[in-house]
C-alpha cells in the first residue's frame, strides 16, 4: 500500500480510528475526515505522523452539507497526489420509534448513513476509476434484520447495502465496491438501550459468545482494499455469527 491514499470518513475515533491505524500500518497515506472530534483527530494525526512523517492529513466537514463533499476528494488529491480508496465509515445512530420520528431524524440518519456516501462516492468516482481503486462502505447487520426502535437507521443502512451493490455494477470494471457489516463491536455511547443486561443478551446471540473489537472491522476493511482484487458487490458480516443465529 506504499504510495496509496485512503480517505476515511469519521476516521478520528472508535471504529474509524481503528481502520485508520490498520491502513496506516500497511504504508498507506490517509486523509482523515472528522466533523466535531477535532481533539481526537489531531491526536491521531500526531500519533501516526510520528511513525511516518506527513503521511496523515485532516479534513473537517459536515457530511450533511452535500455541496462540500467534492472538496474532500479534491483536497485529498491535492495533498497526496491521488485517491485509491474511499471508506464511508461516518454514521449517526440513535433510536427512532414509530410515532416519534421527526423530519430532523430522517435528514440526519439518512444523510450520514446513505446520502453522504452516495454523493461522496460520486465525487470520487472518476479518480478511483483512473487509479483502479475501491470503495468500502461500513453497513450493519441490521440492514437485513431491522433493529426494533431504530427504524430510520435500519432503513438507511439497508439503503447503504443497496448502494454498495449498485455502485459495484455502475463503477465496474475499474472500481471495486464492497461493504463490511458490523455486529456487536463497540457499544454506543450514552445510550440507555444498551445497558449491561441488553449487552449480555446481544452477546448471547453470537455464535462466538463475545463482543468483537474495532480491529475486527479494520481487518475486514484491509481485506477488501488490499487482498480482494476479484471481489466486488459483497457484504461481509463481522458479527461473531450473530446474523446467522438471529
Amino acid at each position: 500500500m506504499s504510495a496509496k491514499t485512503i480517505l476515511i470518513t469519521g476516521g478520528s475515533r472508535r471504529v474509524g480510528a481503528a481502520i485508520a491505524r490498520m491502513m496506516h500500518g500497511t504504508g498507506a497515506n490517509l486523509m482523515i475526515h472528522y466533523r466535531s472530534s477535532a481533539t481526537e483527530a489531531r491526536a491521531l494525526q500526531d500519533e501516526l505522523n510520528a511513525i511516518r512523517e506527513n503521511s496523515v492529513a485532516l479534513i473537517q466537514a459536515d457530511l450533511l452539507d452535500i455541496a462540500v463533499l467534492p472538496s474532500l476528494i479534491s483536497q485529498t488529491i491535492a495533498t497526496f497526489g491521488g485517491l485509491d480508496a474511499l471508506v464511508n465509515n461516518a454514521s449517526s445512530f440513535y433510536p427512532t420509534t414509530v410515532g416519534s420520528i421527526t423530519e430532523k431524524d430522517w435528514v440526519d440518519l439518512m444523510g450520514t448513513n446513505l446520502k453522504a456516501p452516495i454523493f461522496l462516492s460520486q465525487a470520487a468516482a472518476n479518480e478511483l476509476k483512473r487509479r483502479h481503486g475501491c470503495i468500502v462502505n461500513i453497513t450493519d447487520i441490521h440492514a437485513d434484520r431491522p433493529m426494533k426502535n431504530y427504524l430510520v437507521y435500519s432503513v438507511a443502512k439497508a439503503g447503504l447495502v443497496g448502494l454498495t451493490k449498485s455502485l459495484a455494477r455502475e463503477l465496474a470494471p475499474e472500481v471495486r465496491v464492497n461493504g463490511v457489516a458490523p455486529g456487536p463491536i463497540m457499544w454506543p455511547e450514552d445510550n440507555p438501550h444498551f445497558d449491561e443486561v441488553s449487552r449480555q443478551r446481544i452477546v448471547s446471540h453470537t455464535m462466538l459468545k463475545r463482543a468483537g473489537d474495532p480491529s475486527d472491522i479494520a481487518h475486514a476493511v484491509r481485506f477488501f482494499i488490499e487482498d480482494a482484487p476479484f471481489v466486488s458487490g459483497q457484504i461481509l458480516a463481522v458479527d461473531g455469527g450473530r446474523s446467522a443465529k438471529l
